[in-house]
């Protein structure tokens, strides 16, 4: 039995959710965004609250149920709170600057980086210079920050690179000096 697919999702208030045949479009201060239910799955909305329901126990249709619900209740909370990521650009004359709806990114490379960002997120820099990524669509922001980290990832021997806040890097020993 899916214990994510059964787990009701309560609308917040302040939240538009509207329904048309499988697609679930939900509105709120941060955003708006729609999703397909896959075919199988049903769902009600009672009370200010979500449920889904499945026809059978097939393992397919077990994933769908989990699925469609995760990413129901995804759209739930980034419409109404959004959703955040922090990148730590750590390294000697690593900087990111936000420049309009552009990041650019100065990593040891012989040019400046200028990342787009795509429309439904938003960039800051902090003093100490961490990037903040915020979007009310969760996967779409994991999937800038994943971008951006890809440019510069951290190297094992100083740490050097582009992290998400909070990375553990495993360090390597550097060369052995001496060692007879």
């Amino acid at each position: 039995m899916s214990r994510i697919g059964n787990a009701p999702i309560e609308i917040p208030k302040g939240l538009k959710v509207k329904t048309e045949g499988q697609t679930i479009a939900v509105e709120g201060p941060k955003g708006k965004l729609s999703f397909d239910v896959p075919e199988p799955i049903t769902f009600g909305i009672e009370n200010e609250v979500i449920t889904f329901k499945r026809p059978n126990d097939e393992r397919n249709v077990r994933a769908l149920h989990g699925m469609a619900r995760a990413m129901t209740n995804n759209m739930v909370v980034g419409c109404s709170v959004g959703f955040k990521k922090t990148l730590e650009i750590i390294g000697v004359g690593y900087r990111a600057i936000v420049k309009g709806k552009n990041v650019d990114l100065t990593l040891g490379f012989s040019h400046p980086i200028s990342y787009p960002l795509p429309e439904g997120v938003t960039a800051e820099v902090d003093k100490e210079g961490k990037l903040h990524l915020s979007s009310a669509d969760k996967a779409l922001l994991g999937s800038v920050a994943a971008d951006i980290r890809r440019y510069r990832p951290p190297e094992p021997y100083k740490g050097k690179g582009v992290r998400y806040a909070g990375e553990h890097i495993i360090r390597k020993e550097g060369k052995a000096r001496g060692k007879k």
